[in-house]
């Protein structure tokens, strides 16, 4: 018999969640004059920032997607010491500070860059603008490209192993072994991992404010941000918030779709490449693959690190506001991130305990209610907050709670995506042990589920911390003089273009998110070791 108090947590958690969306979804409606499709569509300023959107997020996936794909095929065909570190970087791109993968990107290829002085010096003068279009798909590149080649080179490490040494013992190479044994792989995880690069581009608002070239490269979230901080026009950006939030759920939908499952099946293990199909010039190809992408990766880290020591430093170093803005962001994180995770981990043991049970469509239910905050960007949310609350109380005065909760909701997704398959396997495997020795309760938790759990549960903190550190996208809307964090603080140095200020800024900014990453794993895993012993 199924006991309800193993899954009214999860229930009350899903419950409180759909009742945040509702309400600013809610106060989006009735903000907004009418959300009539014919006259958005004729309207001509509505319809230039939709397309530039649209515009902007493909070229931004075909790019990102096109080039991850040879360096993915590179990646898993070659062995070499520092290729686990090195996808680890990879992966860690998506929840690095979008300000401070920009700076690095100004520092080399901006208007004072590296490679324009560089040029200078040899006589060469260049005209191009990093600013608009141009940057903001470099940008673009950065951030999903490692990304998209690390979620491949998983796929291709799924290929079975008989099939790997049945295409060698057919001498398959070059071309001939990607199009028959490698591309049947890679097509099936391609709708996936686009439309993810598509949603992520497509929502990306850090990015364009930071890179966008003016009304000409203005994106949804960007005309939501000026509508309601720079014209405080509260109905526009209401309007402009649902037309945001109907396109994302189209494309959600579409991506759905699309999509297709990768079977399950045993991988490859780490095959080589026989010494007869391993030619110099292959050698050479995947060598050149990953050398650029190492360097496109690491070059834009390396610049933040190596300005962020210049006159300047001593200054903002010393600045009451910088320490001020870095608590401020710590305070966030630390309280968004444990939300997140209260959150999910209710989220995922209710689930679990229904899939134990047969109960496949109440899983799914709960699990999506978690993860349909990826539909709703980031911007649309907090606008939707920031007009709940302005209705019944002085929303900066509640800016703080306000960029909390926004963060918190978007950092769930990620939290039930890392806990919820090792939480089902961990209970597939211990349960029957667990009944038999009569664990359960408390006991269970501290002797089975957090000696097991103890790595995804500190990749989930840590995620959702990292995510929290560099948001850009809550804050913007509520922050002001006397309350920003570290990523508006040096939003405002670069835009106010104290660029050796802000070199300093970003140097925090970097090796705050990195150490703190770097911190909750270890303490997680070494307090799970120490209780285990």
């Amino acid at each position: 018999m199924l006991n309800p108090s193993r899954t009214w947590p999860g229930t009350a958690a899903a419950s409180l969640i759909s009742l945040l969306i509702f309400a600013a979804l809610l106060s989006l409606l009735i903000q907004a004059p009418s959300l009539d499709i014919g006259s958005l569509v004729s309207d001509a300023y509505l319809r230039h920032v939709t397309v530039f959107s649209i515009k902007q997020a493909f070229l931004s996936t075909l790019l990102s997607v096109g080039l991850a794909i040879p360096v993915a095929h590179a990646l898993s065909r070659r062995h070499f010491r520092g290729k686990r570190l090195l996808l680890r970087l990879f992966s860690m791109t998506l929840v690095m500070p979008v300000l401070v993968g920009v700076f690095g990107i100004l520092a080399i290829c901006g208007n004072q860059g590296l490679i324009k002085h560089t040029l200078a010096s040899f006589g060469v003068i260049t005209d191009t603008n990093i600013y608009g279009l141009n940057g903001i798909l470099l940008a673009h590149i950065f951030f999903n490209m490692p990304f998209a080649a690390q979620l491949l080179v998983q796929t291709l490490e799924r290929i079975p192993a008989p099939e790997q040494r049945l295409a060698h013992q057919l001498g398959m190479t070059g071309w001939h072994r990607f199009k028959l044994l490698e591309w049947p792989f890679i097509r099936q995880q391609l709708p996936h991992i686009a439309g993810l690069v598509f949603m992520l581009c497509f929502t990306s608002f850090a990015t364009v404010m930071a890179l966008g070239g003016g009304p000409s490269a203005t994106t949804i979230e960007l005309a939501i941000y000026q509508a309601i901080r720079f014209d405080f026009d509260l109905q526009t950006g209401a309007l402009l918030a649902l037309w945001q939030l109907i396109l994302c759920a189209a494309f959600h939908w579409a991506v759905q779709r699309a999509n297709r499952p990768l079977s399950v099946s045993v991988g490859g293990d780490n095959l080589s490449l026989p010494a007869r199909q391993d030619s110099p010039s292959a050698k050479c190809w995947d060598v050149s693959w990953i050398t650029v992408a190492t360097v496109f990766v690491l070059s834009p880290l390396v610049m933040v690190v190596y300005q962020g020591i210049n006159p300047s430093s001593a200054d903002v170093f010393t600045a009451p506001t910088l320490w001020k803005a870095t608590l401020n962001t710590l305070k966030i994180a630390t309280m968004s991130s444990l939300i997140a995770f209260v959150l999910g981990g209710t989220i995922v043991l209710s689930s679990r305990f229904w899939r134990l049970n047969n109960m496949r469509k109440k899983a799914d239910t709960i699990e999506m209610i978690a993860t349909i905050i990826l539909v709703v960007p980031s911007v649309v949310l907090s606008t939707g907050l920031f007009l709940l609350i302005r209705s019944v109380a002085d929303v900066f005065s509640m800016a703080f709670w306000l960029v909390i909760i926004a963060n918190a909701l978007m950092a769930l997704p990620y939290v039930v995506k890392v806990l919820s398959q090792p939480a089902l396997q961990l209970s597939q495997q211990y349960n029957s042990l667990c009944s038999s020795l009569g664990i359960k309760g408390v006991n269970r938790l501290k002797l089975i589920e957090w000696q097991v759990l103890r790595g995804p549960i500190a990749r989930a903190l840590a995620v959702s911390f990292a995510l929290s550190t560099g948001d850009l996208g809550a804050i913007s809307l509520v922050g002001s003089q006397q309350f920003e964090t570290l990523p508006l603080y040096l939003f405002r140095l670069m835009g106010s273009y104290q660029m050796d200020a802000a070199a300093a800024a970003s140097l925090v900014l970097f090796l705050l998110c990195l150490g703190c990453y770097s911190f909750i794993e270890f303490i997680v895993r070494k307090a799970g070791h120490a209780k285990g012993q």
